[in-house]
């Protein structure tokens, strides 16, 4: 049998690194700096973003934070920002060492939630 997404991303752990990866490389790209520059918790947008990876693919951890389209509910987020941001994970990614099959099921996985994060 095949190791699952989770298992792939390096589990809690291993998905935890990815997200402090992804908001480093966020704080660093004058896309979205910004942005994430003025949240007032980072330690909880890391937290939840953890979650929300380790839920999203299969692991036994819940997500507690707000759905996509509540969470991002009036923050006008442009497909510039959002392409950004897709970028800088696909590099954490690939920073983390992670093989590009996982990178597209990751990438397909996010993708499939645009309409959640950016309303036109």
């Amino acid at each position: 049998m095949g190791t699952t997404l989770y298992q792939r991303l390096g589990e809690s752990a291993g998905i935890a690194r990815l997200v402090d990866d992804v908001i480093a490389a966020h704080l660093a790209n004058p896309l979205v700096k910004a942005r994430f520059e003025n949240v007032k918790d980072l330690e909880r947008t890391r937290k939840m973003a953890t979650e929300f990876f380790c839920a999203g693919a299969g692991g036994a951890q819940a997500y507690t934070g707000r759905d996509m389209l509540t969470a991002h509910k009036g923050m006008n987020i442009s497909e510039q920002e959002y392409l950004a941001v897709m970028d800088d994970i696909v590099g954490a990614m690939g920073k983390n060492g992670l093989d590009d099959g996982t990178k597209n099921e990751v990438v397909g996985i996010l993708y499939s939630l645009k309409g959640h994060i950016i309303r036109v």
